[in-house]
């Protein structure tokens, strides 16, 4: 294939490990500065410039998008993407991940467990929300931070207080999060390359430092996970829309805490700690997929007129519930059922013999008429009738 590593750091030991692990291949890579495209919208096809030329065809890209340039790196990934051309990242994953917040938020909405986070932004809702996430000692996030670096230990609610108050002085945007104190300063950082961990290691802080991040002076070491820490990593990924992720997760007493998912993950740590060939790893699992290049699902789906993309939940109360697909009816309405979600598994193309069970989200493409009329009205409060004031007009 003829692959392209979209990095403005070609000497950096992950970009040099991606070129060195394609080439032994028999691949044809190159590595293109990210800042040095011009997206092209004028044709009748979407195309892009590289340097001032119009540019050759590619197979596939990886791209290696720096938090800096996160807007015009992801719009080239996203061109790339109209072009059918095959990423393992795509501009949408890439972006959610970078905005921690935003992560979270994704996370939590499929089940994923993560240390109590709070973002708020007027000053009197910080100490509730410090409250809320468990009390001091509280962990203040930069939402954009990389590194280690915008992550702030506060052992004291004044202290979170007045940091917080500082940080919000400079227009910053910061999360609360619980400080998990019996992670002792380690985590794990989990390589997901597709539906694997390919490689995982331990993260362990220097000395009386917090942060466990290898530029912080951490050490590391390989790791056995165990299988709920590979499922959660996996999903992690996936949910985020990366199929080559770093996933960072916390050991708690109940299980893994997954922190942040890194869509550009360094390679040099996690190779020196395992002694395996991540970046092989990588390049087998995109050749193996660049027949199949990701497409926005949504974006194809929708522009049929009166059909798009849903999701029906299935309520105990429901008269769907003990039937099975094909004796829903769904079908006869036009409705065709993508994906079935119950709990934290997914059944992809489900079957006519799956019975559904109260709790089910059904991911459906159909008739957009028929799908709300199967959505139940939400319930509202009926508006009060106040009084008529002394002076009904001014």
């Amino acid at each position: 294939m003829k692959l392209a590593v979209l990095s403005r750091a070609p000497h950096a030991y992950s970009t040099q490990r991606l070129r060195a692990a394609a080439q032994q291949r028999g691949h044809d890579v190159k590595v293109l500065n990210t800042l040095k495209f011009a997206i092209d919208l004028t044709a009748d096809e979407p195309d892009l410039h590289f340097r001032g030329k119009p540019l050759s065809d590619y197979d596939a890209i990886l791209p290696r998008i720096g938090s800096s340039i996160t807007y015009f790196g992801t719009a080239v990934v996203r061109q790339f993407e109209q072009m059918d051309v095959y990423t393992p990242n795509t501009a949408n994953g890439i972006s959610s991940a970078r905005d921690k917040l935003r992560a979270s938020q994704i996370l939590s909405r499929h089940n994923i467990a993560m240390p109590a986070t709070a973002f708020v932004r007027n000053r009197a809702d910080v100490r509730p929300a410090i409250e809320r996430v468990g009390g001091a000692p509280v962990v203040i996030k930069l939402l954009e931070g990389t590194q280690g670096i915008g992550v702030i230990l506060a052992p004291q609610v004044k202290v979170a207080e007045a940091i917080i108050e500082t940080l919000h002085s400079t227009n910053q945007n910061v999360l609360i999060q619980k400080f998990i104190s019996e992670s002792r300063g380690r985590d794990i950082r989990a390589l997901v390359v597709g539906d694997r961990v390919v490689a995982a290691m331990r993260r362990v802080a220097a000395g009386d430092e917090f942060r466990s991040n290898v530029h912080r002076g951490g050490s590391v070491e390989a790791v056995q996970l165990d299988p709920v820490y590979e499922q959660a990593a996996v999903r992690s990924a996936q949910i985020m829309g990366l199929r080559v992720a770093g996933v960072d997760m916390l050991e708690g007493d109940d299980g893994p805490l997954v922190m942040e998912v890194n869509s550009s993950p360094g390679l040099q740590g996690i190779e020196a700690a395992t002694k395996l060939d991540v970046a092989g790893a990588i390049i087998d699992y995109i050749a193996g997929q660049v027949a199949f290049p990701e497409i926005d699902v949504r974006q194809r789906l929708t522009v049929s007129t009166g059909y798009g993309v849903a999701e029906l939940s299935v309520h105990s109360a429901a008269e769907l519930v003990g039937k099975t697909l094909g004796e829903s009816g769904l079908w006869e309405r036009d409705i065709t059922v993508l994906t079935l979600h119950r709990g934290v598994n997914v059944i992809p193309n489900p079957r006519k013999h799956v019975v559904l069970e109260a709790d089910d989200r059904l991911l459906c493409f159909g008739k957009l008429d028929e799908m709300r009329s199967m959505i139940p009205e939400r319930r509202r409060r009926r508006a009060r009738v106040r009084k008529l004031p002394k002076q009904p007009l001014n």
